[in-house]
């Protein structure tokens, strides 16, 4: 059974590192925030989150939500070298 949801007025965001604009940090923040509203199951809420920014920023991004989930992800900007 899901936990149930909390109101969204007290979701707050918590930052730790980001690496993008500051617009797009917020609209990343709205669109967790859509979300979680709409969705429960953390594995909806990341389909969700990752469907939002592939259309609206273009492919491809990386989402992962749970509070017990480690990770390791690494872009670059340019190209790899020969």
């Amino acid at each position: 059974m899901a936990a149930p949801q909390q109101p969204e007025e007290s979701l707050a965001a918590q930052i730790k590192s980001v690496d993008m604009s500051d617009d797009m940090s917020d609209e990343a923040i709205e669109v967790c925030r859509q979300a979680m509203a709409k969705h429960s199951v953390e594995k909806d809420i990341a389909q969700y989150i990752k469907k939002a920014f592939d259309e609206k920023r273009g492919p491809t991004w990386h989402c992962i939500v749970g509070r017990n989930f480690g990770s390791f992800v690494t872009h670059g900007t340019l190209p790899p070298k020969p």
